[in-house]
């Protein structure tokens, strides 16, 4: 069947749009409103709505995201070349608090099936989080975990999954230096997370800057495995160590079973990798939705990735529920602006070749399709990288945009499912918390089909409403929260390392 030439329009103001077919449009394809294309446009790509002179406003989502290089005559493609980069927001003039969205009315009934905790927290998982204070304990902890899960997990079935928290971090760093918190704490609160389930234990090596106790509460050390112990004669007895006390620590899990828990028990994480011109207007918003039903059920939401929010703040600081908020939001903008020249570089370093090659022009378009994810609800609080969430409602979880360590930072924060918005794919996975994963693009769908749980591409069709969309996510999520329906990345084991966020000197 050939498909009808169709254009998405996201704004009354905008003066471009982006083609919807799937292997794009000819020059002389003929819309229903009489536009006519003069020249072959690539799926995703912008084409203009009315003649732009040089120096005139691009307009997409009713905002610019860049000026005309030239003059571009109507009907043409907009390519990444004829679209010179906007000035960012000025933070410091930014209103504040200055359009705070009355609440919505609650959502009741919405329940999951979850693992309750000592400290009140819920997991989606039941793991055994084998942590470790030194990149030095790798080796050892992986031949030990191959043991831990041929010969001991098979024992106890109500335990999912055992896990090391591997990284490179504990030596050769200034421990010392005021960024250092943000590893330490995210390492700290990583042996937290709602799915481990309180029993995590650490693979020390012994001489490390980072003493293992500084990664427990309360430093308990009857959860540390010491490598460099004198009872240890040999390799076997170092295995044997960790495997003892990974076998107290399943006996532990394993009696833990589900029970009903409130949708409010939630704790969400947002992000998107392998964007296209797409996300902005399927699968992002259509996660807006699904935050803004979440929000009102009462669990908490997070959203993250400063460079891919940073050229839309000026759409965020006024829906910050208060003041105090609002700062907080330029406060992590602001040290991501100051992180970024130290090292001599600017947000124009966003976007990556593949989402231009998926029709985003810059940095600026990425971040008014990103933050679509957000919703529509008052932004209750921020966490600078790698802090707990310890309220309810929207949050800002400050995080670079690399999908890995983004995806560190909202397990650290205590995101208990995560979910994931592509448009050009991405494998990527974490086993600490089940990964959703949401096309902007059937085709990406279809052929992705065992590594998609979800085709937000039906929206662009009109197959399906935002709305529609937004219902079957929060469904969605819920059924994995439950166990009820395993994400494609867990299905094939698929896993990212934790991957952290050190801005600190290495030594």
């Amino acid at each position: 069947m050939i498909e009808a030439p169709l254009y998405i329009k996201v704004h009354d103001r905008d003066n471009v749009a982006i083609v919807v077919n799937t292997l794009g449009l000819p020059a002389g394809t003929v819309f229903s409103d009489d536009l006519v294309l003069n020249e072959f446009v690539p799926q995703g790509h912008k084409v203009a709505l009315t003649t732009i002179a040089e120096g005139e406003e691009i307009l997409r989502y009713g905002e610019v995201i860049g000026y005309a290089v030239c003059d571009i005559q109507k009907g043409s493609w907009i390519e990444e070349s004829l679209v010179r980069l906007p000035t960012a927001p000025v933070l410091d003039t930014l209103p504040l608090a200055t359009a705070v969205p009355a609440p919505q009315p609650p959502l009741e009934g919405y329940t999951f099936q979850g693992f309750r905790n000592p400290d009140g927290s819920v997991g989606t998982k039941n793991i055994l989080g084998i942590s470790m204070s030194v990149q030095c304990v790798a080796g050892v902890l992986d031949i030990a975990l191959q043991k831990i899960k041929s010969e001991l997990l098979p024992k106890y079935p109500n335990v999912d999954d055992v896990i090391a928290l591997e990284h490179v971090y504990g030596c050769g760093v200034a421990i010392n230096a005021p960024e250092a918190i943000i590893p330490i704490r995210t390492l700290q609160n990583l042996t937290t997370n709602p799915n481990l389930g309180g029993a995590v234990m650490v693979v020390s090596l012994g001489c490390e800057k980072l003493q293992p106790e500084r990664l427990l509460p309360n430093g308990h050390s009857a959860s540390i495995v010491t490598l460099q112990d004198e009872k240890h004669t040999g390799f076997g007895a170092m295995i044997s160590s960790i495997m003892e006390m990974a076998e107290i620590r399943l006996t532990e899990l394993n009696r833990r079973r589900r029970e009903t828990c409130p949708a409010s028990d939630l704790v969400v994480g947002m992000q998107c990798g392998g964007s296209d011109a797409f996300s902005g207007v399927t699968a992002n918003p259509a996660l807006g939705v699904a935050a803004d039903l979440l929000v009102r059920a009462g669990a908490t939401v997070m959203f993250s990735e400063v460079t891919e929010v940073r050229d839309a703040i000026h759409l965020l600081t006024p829906r910050a529920t208060n003041e105090e908020v609002g700062r907080a939001l330029i406060r992590e903008m602001d040290w991501y602006d100051k992180y970024l020249a130290a090292g001599q570089s600017d947000r124009s370093a966003n976007p990556t070749p593949g989402n231009k090659k998926g029709g985003l022009a810059n940095i600026v378009e990425k971040a008014l399709g990103s933050i679509a994810k957000s919703g529509s609800s008052a932004i209750a609080g921020v966490l600078s990288p790698g802090e707990k969430a310890v309220q309810k409602g929207l949050i800002y979880a400050a995080t670079p945009a690399s999908d890995f360590i983004c995806g560190t930072l909202q397990a650290a924060s205590g995101c208990n499912v995560e979910i994931f918005t592509t448009g050009r794919g991405t494998p990527y996975g974490l086993a600490v918390v089940p990964v959703i994963k949401v096309s902007t693009r059937t085709d990406l769908a279809r052929r992705w089909h065992d590594l998609i749980d979800f085709d937000a591409g039906r929206i662009a069709t009109g197959d399906m409403t935002l709305e529609q969309a937004g219902m079957e996510i929060l469904q969605l999520i819920l059924d994995v929260a439950s166990g009820e329906k395993q994400v494609c990345a867990d299905r094939w084991q698929i896993r990212n390392s934790m991957a952290l966020f050190n801005p600190a000197p290495v030594t």
